[in-house]
């Protein structure tokens, strides 16, 4: 399911001719989220390290093998969100096991990404996916 969602990021992507273009599709996907609720933003769910204020929760819904991720995610910036709204498009409804096999910068070099964010998004980037990886690291079925 996610994997078909991140699909369509990339298919929309190559659509897209410049980089102001692209910029505006991550904002519009950031601002398509549903909002975190506010009792799920606080010290256990903000992401340190990013330059602007960066919340993610997570849930394993189902049975021990087949357990997934359910990822939200909001951030006060709007190209964060957007960011928020690709990882989501990555792991949300995937499966816990499935999930330890993602190579989430790869994935964002599809995109290229990489090359186009500021460094203090790259770094926030990255605390993003170091908290997934702890995550998806800790659970024991993975």
């Amino acid at each position: 399911m996610a994997q078909n969602e991140f699909q369509q990021i990339i298919d929309d992507f190559d659509f897209l001719e410049d980089w102001e273009d692209r910029y505006r599709y991550i904002i519009d996907l950031g601002k398509k989220l549903e909002p975190l609720d506010s009792s799920l933003k606080n010290e256990s769910t903000k992401i340190n390290g990013c330059a602007s204020q960066v919340w993610m929760n997570f849930e394993l819904i189902g049975t021990e093998e087949a357990k997934i991720i359910e990822l939200k995610g909001e951030s006060d910036a709007l190209i964060v969100k957007g960011l928020i709204a690709i990882l989501i498009s990555l792991y949300s409804g995937t499966k816990i096991k499935e999930a330890a096999t993602i190579d989430a910068l790869a994935e964002f070099n599809r995109l290229g990404l990489n090359e186009h964010l500021s460094s203090q998004r790259s770094n926030g980037l990255r605390a993003m996916l170091d908290r997934i990886s702890s995550i998806i690291q800790g659970h024991p079925n993975q």
